[in-house]
């Protein structure tokens, strides 16, 4: 009886196998790549993939989805920084310092480090929070010459505090719909207007007001 039943059970567990073995590590890969090249939209990536791990309600599913995320934002970040860092000391810079000024517009620049002066890491751990935050707080503490191991000591509780945010954003996604692709859709589109939202409204004011 064992020799037949094995089998039977082969096909409904290789899907679930094969869905773990190439969703977790393309979670990754794009969240880190997103750190890095800031294009990405990295929130709507981790609430879509915690709608999946919903409505898979498979053990651990949730947790590893906020583990592979906060890692690979950590060490997206901690990179890119250290590569920051390099392009400072460096006569001619580096393009990856470039694509950070580029991001950090010099008013935005400034209040971070005016927030970055009166409370320090709190600053860090509360901009990757922020809408289109993350990188004018980057660019303040490579300006006050942070170490990399200061550096690390925000960005870590920073990192997971995104990630359990776009988490929280995809469940509640996910708990509004039956069907996993419309928590999908409903997870992006939420995760997307908060991340340009804001940034879009301060372009629609700064228009008006010119």
């Amino acid at each position: 009886m064992s020799s037949v039943a094995a089998p039977a059970a082969l096909p409904a567990v290789a899907p679930e196998f094969t869905q773990q073995a190439v969703g977790y590590p393309s979670l990754f890969l794009l969240v880190l790549i997103g750190a890095l090249v800031p294009v990405v939209p990295t929130g709507a990536l981790v609430s879509s993939a915690a709608v999946v791990a919903f409505h898979r309600a498979a053990p651990f599913s949730m947790a590893l989805v906020f583990v592979t995320a906060s890692l690979a934002a950590f060490l997206g970040d901690i990179a890119l920084y250290w590569l920051g860092r390099r392009g400072m000391r460096s006569k001619n810079g580096s393009r990856w310092l470039e694509a950070i000024r580029e991001r950090a517009p010099e008013d935005r620049l400034a209040q971070a480090q005016r927030k970055l002066a009166d409370h320090g890491v709190a600053v860090l751990v509360l901009s990757r929070l922020v809408p289109a935050g993350r990188l004018p707080v980057m660019l303040a503490c490579l300006v006050a010459k942070w170490p990399v191991r200061r550096f690390v000591r925000g960005n870590l509780p920073a990192c997971l505090a995104w990630a359990a945010t776009y988490q929280l954003i995809g469940v509640l996604g996910g708990s509004l719909f039956d069907e996993p692709w419309q928590g999908v859709l409903a997870a992006i589109v939420l995760a997307v207007l908060i991340s340009v939202g804001p940034g879009l409204w301060r372009r629609m004011r700064g228009t008006a007001a010119g």
